[in-house]
C-alpha cells in the first residue's frame, strides 16, 4: 500500500490522527497542539467515544478514530465465542457511529463497513483487529487521494500571490492545498480566524501552513470583517462537515457569518468536500449543541464569572446564495446544482 500522506504536516501524518496498536488507540490531543505534542490512549472503545465528544480530535479526524476503535473493540472481545464478538461488535458500530450527531451518517459509513468485513473475517478465522486496521488505512489512503483531487481544482482556481481565508480546521484539505500550491509553484497567503472557543484555527490550521512555509496571518473571529473591507482577502474557503443535496452546508460556528461578510464585498466562498447524498435538504441536518460551559472558558480556564451563561452550537447552516461554488472531487459545482455531480455516479469515499 503506498501511502498518501507524504508531503503532509505533522499534524496530517497518519499515526498523529490515530492509530491502533497492541490493545490500545493512540490520539493525538489537539487541545494543546501545538504548545504540546501529547497522545491520549484509550484502551476502550468507550474512551473513544468520549476523547471524539470531548475534542480531543475533530474535523475528519474521528473518521480514522472511530476506524480505529473498531480495531480496538475487537481487541476487546477477541476471547468471546463468534456470536457474542458479533454482538459486540455490533454495538460498538453503532455507538461509535454516532458519537457525534451532526457527522453521525459519516462516522456510521465507516463503523459499519468495518463491522461488515469484521464479521466476514470471523466468518473464515480471520483476525476481526486486522480487517478493522486495513480497512481504515485503506479509509485513510482513499480519502487523502479524493481529497487531493478537491485541493487541486480549488488552488487551480486561485491566481499566483493570491490570499484565502479560513474558518475552523478543514483537515486533509489543508494538506491537499498545499501539496498542489507547491506541486504549482504558487504563493498565497493564508488568513485563518481562530474558531473559538477550541482555537482550531490558530493551533491547527495556522500551525500546518506556518510548517509548509506559507506566509500565515490569524485573525481573531471580530476581525474578519476587518480584512475583508480592507482588501486583503481574494477568497474565503472552508470545508463542510454536511454538504445537503439542495446546497446548504453545515460547518464550525461562525462560517455562516463570515459567508456573509464575504457576500457583502464581494469576495467568492468555495467550500470543499464530497456532497452527503443521503442529506436531501437542510432539514436532514441535526446541530449538535455541546457544553455551553465550554464557551466561557480559554485553554480550558473559566473567564467569565459565576452565574454568567451562554449558548454553544458547534455548527452552523449557511444557505447555497451565499456560497459561490462547492469545489468536489469531481470538478467544480454550483450549490443549486448538485444533482450533476450525484448523476455521475457514487463512489466510497469513507
Amino acid at each position: 500500500m503506498q501511502r498518501q500522506d507524504k508531503g503532509m504536516p505533522f499534524l496530517l501524518k497518519y499515526e498523529n490522527v490515530a492509530w491502533y496498536e497492541d490493545g490500545k488507540v493512540r490520539i493525538l490531543d489537539r487541545r494543546v497542539f501545538p504548545m504540546q505534542k501529547k497522545f491520549v490512549y484509550c484502551k476502550d472503545y468507550h474512551q473513544i467515544i468520549k476523547a471524539i465528544q470531548d475534542m480531543v480530535t475533530q474535523s475528519a479526524g474521528p473518521f480514522t478514530t472511530v476506524g480505529m476503535g473498531m480495531a480496538l473493540a475487537a481487541y476487546q472481545c477477541k476471547d468471546k465465542s463468534e456470536q457474542e464478538q458479533v454482538i459486540f461488535l455490533t454495538k460498538a458500530a453503532k455507538e461509535l457511529g454516532n458519537a457525534r450527531p451532526t457527522t453521525a451518517n459519516r462516522y456510521s459509513a465507516i463503523t459499519n463497513r468495518a463491522l461488515k468485513l469484521q464479521k466476514q473475517a470471523l466468518k473464515e478465522g480471520k483476525s476481526a483487529i486486522d480487517a478493522a486496521f486495513n480497512d481504515t488505512l485503506d479509509s485513510l489512503n482513499r480519502r487523502y487521494a479524493t481529497m487531493q483531487k478537491v485541493g487541486n481544482y480549488l488552488v487551480d482556481l486561485m491566481p499566483n500571490n493570491s490570499s484565502f481565508l479560513t474558518q475552523c480546521y478543514g483537515e486533509t484539505i489543508i494538506g491537499a492545498i498545499i501539496r498542489r500550491a507547491k506541486e504549482t509553484g504558487k504563493t498565497l497567503k493564508a488568513y485563518d480566524a481562530e474558531t473559538r472557543p477550541f482555537m482550531q484555527g490558530t493551533r491547527l490550521t495556522a500551525s500546518c501552513f506556518e510548517e509548509a512555509g506559507f506566509d500565515t496571518t490569524v485573525v481573531t473571529d471580530n476581525m474578519t470583517n476587518f480584512v475583508l473591507e480592507r482588501g486583503d482577502i481574494d477568497f474565503y474557503t472552508s470545508a463542510a462537515d454536511t454538504i445537503a443535496m439542495d446546497g446548504h452546508i453545515a460547518n464550525k460556528i461562525g462560517t455562516k457569518q463570515i459567508a456573509i461578510l464575504a457576500n457583502r464585498v464581494g469576495v467568492p466562498y468555495f467550500v470543499t468536500g464530497i456532497p452527503d447524498q443521503d442529506k436531501a435538504n437542510k432539514d436532514a441536518i441535526k446541530i449538535e449543541y455541546r457544553d455551553p460551559a465550554q464557551a466561557l472558558q480559554f485553554n480550558g480556564q473559566r473567564v467569565a464569572m459565576q452565574g454568567v451563561h451562554s449558548v454553544y452550537p458547534a455548527f452552523d447552516v449557511t444557505p447555497p446564495e451565499l456560497i459561490g461554488a462547492i469545489v468536489t472531487d469531481k470538478g467544480v459545482y454550483s450549490p443549486y446544482n448538485l444533482q450533476a455531480y450525484a448523476k455521475l455516479g457514487a463512489e466510497n469515499f469513507y
